[in-house]
């Protein structure tokens, strides 16, 4: 205990996190890993709790190679199997970590689950997942570290979860997400104000997207370009860090607390600087486009015109001549990379059913149904449909904000993102 107390008083120099212990939930890769590597440079105790002992086909890093890569950077570490649906797992990992260290000085709850589907096409058991993991393992984790946590100087408690924004825009597409993650930002509201002065209790979450592993997972090789690299996040965590425990009950966004700090050149935290970036969810970034989706009476043209016969087959048009430019661009490459068939549903001047088959050799596109069964149906106007394909309307964007519908697999309607990329010079 004296060796602890003589670590902690270094705290007030440079190194604010010198001799502290900072458990991180999903510190095995992505943005955990991140927090516990900028932890560690100031000599901090790391505890690594996680899941994956063995490495994953496609995600790298186990705790066993994060624990190697904290004490490289400084740290000491501590690896610990941690499943955040097991309380007795979690109850067992603090109880090493206080023996090993004396005590925990900062919780981060960054493990999470998602799926972005909405209600008839998210299974029980995926829901579980969610809500389990986001709310519950956040709820759980926090209630066994508080007691230690009580005991600290430093005494934060970090959740990786959004503000709560209640527009029904990030409700309707995706809500069992939702609830689930805005369980981890109540989490934030409730222990904020139950434990005021004596732990600093806040949320952090990006402006955009953040490249990770699982987002190369979800949108395909290419989609880095669009995000900003885990070390902002990092970097912003340990801002609060550095906050006194008045500092609580906050929803703070990255970018904002880094201007705070003086940052002003955030290229250096871009995978790609000066490209566009991907928005991330629950942030009302576009007003002007929410105003009008909220503003909006009846339901939306593609349901009004769902009685209306098919038309028939356009012979001309920008939908037309959007899918010549996609067939000419089309490769073996692609096909392989994507492994796909796309469904169109488009309302409109020369709308109707229209596809992209990315499976069969060569690629092929049409109008009409595909003559194998689609992956992915993508509902929007024509209007939107060619803005999306020329790069003038972001899909994520669309999608938040109503005007593009997805059904089927979400992981390979992200994919297509990185084909429309390419197409925007052409179109």
């Amino acid at each position: 205990m004296a060796k602890r107390l003589k670590q902690l008083k270094r705290v007030n120099g440079q190194k604010k996190l010198a001799g502290c212990t900072v458990f991180i939930t999903g510190a095995s890769r992505g943005i955990g890993k991140a927090i516990a590597l900028k932890a560690a440079k100031d000599g901090a105790n790391i505890v690594i709790a996680a899941k994956t002992t063995h490495p994953h086909p496609r995600l790298s890093g186990t705790i066993y190679t994060a624990a190697e890569e904290v004490e490289a950077a400084g740290g000491k570490a501590l690896p610990c199997v941690v499943d955040v649906r097991d309380e007795q797992q979690i109850n067992n990992a603090v109880e090493r970590a206080v023996e090993k260290f004396g005590g925990i000085d900062v919780l981060v709850n960054n493990a999470s689950a998602i799926s972005l589907t909405n209600t008839l096409e998210t299974p029980t058991k995926r829901v579980d997942l969610m809500m389990n993991v986001n709310t519950r393992g956040t709820y759980l984790t926090s209630k066994a570290c508080i007691p230690y946590l009580k005991k600290s100087k430093i005494a934060h408690i970090l959740n990786l979860s959004p503000p709560l924004n209640l527009n029904p825009l990030w409700f309707k597409q995706h809500c069992a997400y939702t609830i689930a993650k805005y369980g981890m930002s109540m989490c934030v509201l409730g222990m904020a104000e139950e434990f005021k002065g004596e732990i600093a209790v806040n949320a952090l979450w990006p402006k955009t997207a953040i490249h990770t592993a699982a987002m190369d997972m979800l949108g395909g090789s290419g989609i880095e370009s669009q995000c900003r690299k885990v070390d902002i996040i990092a970097d912003a965590a340990y801002s609060i860090f550095k906050r006194p425990k008045t500092f609580t009950g906050n929803f703070v966004i990255d970018e904002n607390i880094l201007k705070d700090e003086g940052v002003e050149n955030f290229d250096i935290y871009a995978v790609k600087p000066g490209h566009p970036l991907i928005p991330d969810f629950f942030l009302d970034e576009q007003p002007d486009t929410i105003t009008k989706k909220m503003e909006s009476r009846g339901p939306p043209p593609e349901l009004r015109e769902e009685k209306s016969q098919p038309p028939p087959k356009p012979r001309s048009g920008a939908v037309e001549e959007t899918f010549r430019i996609v067939k000419d661009s089309l490769s073996d490459d692609v096909v392989k990379a994507t492994q796909a068939i796309y469904q169109f549903e488009l309302s409109g001047e020369d709308g109707g059913t229209w596809f992209l088959d990315l499976k069969s050799q060569g690629g092929n596109v049409g109008y009409g149904e595909p003559s194998d069964r689609a992956d992915v149906v993508m509902s929007m106007s024509t209007e939107d449909f060619v803005k999306m394909f020329s790069g003038k309307l972001k899909p994520t964007m669309a999608f938040m904000s109503g005007k593009l519908k997805i059904k089927g697999n979400m992981a390979l309607a992200i994919k297509l993102e990185k084909l429309m990329s390419q197409m925007n010079a052409k179109l």
